[in-house]
Formats: C-alpha cells, structure tokens, sequence
C-alpha cells in the first residue's frame, strides 16, 4: 500500500510540474506571466509533500492491511490525483474566486478522505492502536477542513484572504509533527 501510494504521489507531482509550460523569450520578462502558475505549483507541492510526510508516517504504524485500509487509501488518492488539475486551473486563471474556491474544495475532499483513512487504519489495528495513541485530539486535523471550507466561502469575497488561509494551513502542518515518532517502537530497544 505504502510502494503504491509512494509512486502515484510521484505522478502527481510529475504531472504538476509538467503543467508548467516554458515561456517563448529569453528575458526575465518573459517569466511574469507564468508567477500565478509558479505559485500555484509551489502551494501545491508543498500540500503534496505534507501529505505524503504524514501518509508514510501513519503507514508505519500499521501491523496489519485491511480491504478497507486499500479503499479508503484509494479515496485519498483520488482527491490527491485532482491537486493538478485543481492547481493549473487556480494558476491559469491568476487566483479568480471560482478555481480558488474550486482549489480550496479539494483540498477540504483530501483532508475528510485522509481522517477517514486514518479512522479506517485506527479501527483495523484493534483497541490498541499506535496510530489512536499518536494522534490524539488531532487539533490540527480537525482546524484544516474548517479553514479549508473557510477558505471556499471566503474566496467567493476575496482571492487573497482566501489564499492567505491556505498558505496559513500549509504553514501549520509543516511545523514537524512528532506525534506517530513518539509512539512508535525504536529499532534497537
């Protein structure tokens, strides 16, 4: 599960960046135009990478692989698959209110299917589970689909503040979370 996962969020990233088209001219300015798509790659790869980071985190603490842990990976998956898609719209379009809103939307998709696949992986490794150790009250897990539908209304209103609340959610989940490391036994002891 943790090898196909690893290898479509390589894909995803792959196909982000080939969204990005050379600009025709040698010049600095040539590359103006292309700063919405730029940034727009940058947030997403960023939201990619975290969730890749605490993907292979929670599968660590997995003892056993379950018919549902697969579907509900897949569920994640998919949402994560559509970040390109989301993404290149968001940057073609310079940040306007509806592919922000639309951005925001998968993001909050992505964030529901990642709980449930932990809720999934909790219920699957039995009443003493690492993972329901580790994670706890998991604040950071239940403010970042709030923000992200925050971010949905908002965008509707203003781009910026809308965008200002998800770089701020990326920020809060690149902070290292050391929760599964605590909890997990270490080689050696």
């Amino acid at each position: 599960m943790e090898a196909f996962s690893d290898g479509v969020i390589a894909i995803i990233i792959t196909i982000m960046v080939l969204e990005m088209k050379v600009p025709h001219g040698e010049s600095l300015q040539a590359l103006s135009p292309l700063l919405p798509v730029f940034l727009s790659y940058v947030l997403s790869f960023t939201y990619v990478g975290i969730y890749w980071n605490n993907h292979h985190h929670m599968l660590h603490t997995c003892t056993i692989v379950t018919g549902a842990m697969l579907w509900a990976n897949l569920h994640l998956l998919f949402w994560l698959s559509l970040f390109p898609f989301a993404t290149g719209w968001m940057g073609e379009n310079h940040f306007s209110a509806v592919p922000t809103a639309l951005y925001a939307a998968v993001l909050l998709m992505a964030a529901i299917a990642y709980y449930v696949l932990q809720q999934v992986i909790i219920r699957a490794q039995g009443t003493n589970a690492i993972l329901k150790r580790a994670v706890g009250r998991d604040w950071k897990g239940k403010l970042s689909p709030a923000l992200y539908f925050l971010a949905i209304v908002v965008a509707l209103f203003s781009v910026w503040i809308s965008q200002a609340i998800l770089v701020a959610t990326a920020l809060i989940w690149l902070i290292p979370d050391r929760r599964i490391q605590r909890v997990l036994p270490r080689s050696g002891d």
